[in-house]
């Protein structure tokens, strides 16, 4: 890409966890960390819990094996640039992109991530519902320390890494502006997504979460998706065992979500997603970001 060269970009959220979307199809862009860390920076650049750098899975070297099942591939990235497998409400802005700019037909459709093809059921307008995988329940014990509190936490991955820690109140989790402490280290060797939870009622849990890489964010769709399955198990429920699928109202700090784990083990999220601003990067601002 030449200084003189314009490139397009939108802002889109999902629950409020909010992405700067980049359209290139076919893979010409080269975005290092330093440069996605500008874009998302909130004063000096954008504004973006992180980017959707949107490519054809043919065209990025990630996904080409992916590209029979799925034609574009979301090369997610964290808000200071380091390079994530999967974001459950980035997906669901990834598709709604792709229907606003014409790329898709609402219906079902397929999306490749770092952590395998994603199925979604994408409506014109409304929300979205993505079948986001199984959940696996690795057995090593986990604690996460705060405040000079501690507490046990479910180990979870959703295509990422996530503890899942039950608490009393919501504010024991500080401002989390920095990682939460847990132990022992070597279960997150790459680190992990810390969430906290609190009951509201029957099948109804509010949380707050620590993203890897970008702080606290307003929402975190893989990390519902971990808090569902951890508090279902935490009540004695697996859909594997009782062949009846469990639905919990995951409340994040900005919106609802809902997620329905399936007798089959396969985990789904419905919630909004919209795009909310699109432009072009001021072309010597960007060269300097690129540089």
């Amino acid at each position: 890409m030449t200084s003189t060269q314009r490139l397009a970009f939108l802002k889109g959220h999902g629950t409020e966890n909010d992405f700067v979307i980049v359209p290139d199809p076919d893979g010409r862009l080269d975005l290092p960390a330093t440069a996605v860390a500008r874009i998302c920076d909130r004063r000096a650049g954008l504004g973006g819990d992180g980017l959707l750098h949107v490519v054809r899975s043919a065209a990025h070297p990630e996904a080409h094996d992916q590209a029979g099942e799925a034609e574009w591939f979301m090369d997610y990235r964290n808000s200071d640039g380091s390079i994530a497998e999967m974001c459950g409400n980035g997906v669901r802005v990834f598709a709604r992109y792709l229907l606003h700019a014409g790329l898709v037909e609402a219906g079902d459709l397929a999306i490749a991530t770092r952590a395998g093809v994603r199925r979604v059921h994408l409506a014109k307008t409304g929300d979205v519902t993505v079948s986001m995988g199984r959940a696996e329940l690795p057995e090593e014990s986990v604690v996460v320390t705060l405040g000079g509190r501690s507490w046990p936490a479910r180990n979870v991955n959703m295509g990422n890494p996530h503890a899942v820690t039950f608490v009393e109140d919501l504010a024991h989790a500080g401002d989390l502006l920095a990682v939460p402490p847990f132990s022992p280290a070597s279960v997150y060797p790459a680190g992990v997504n810390v969430e906290f939870v609190v009951d509201r009622g029957p099948r109804h849990v509010a949380m707050r979460v620590h993203e890897r890489g970008s702080g606290e964010t307003r929402s975190c769709g893989t990390g519902a998706c971990a808090v569902a399955v951890a508090t279902a198990r935490r009540d004695g429920l697996d859909p594997a065992e009782t062949g009846t699928p469990a639905t919990y109202r995951v409340d994040v700090l900005g919106g609802i979500l809902s997620i329905t784990e399936r007798p089959d083990g396969t985990v789904e999220m419905t919630g909004p997603a919209e795009i909310v601003a699109e432009g072009t990067f001021d072309a010597a601002w960007l060269a300097g970001a690129l540089a």
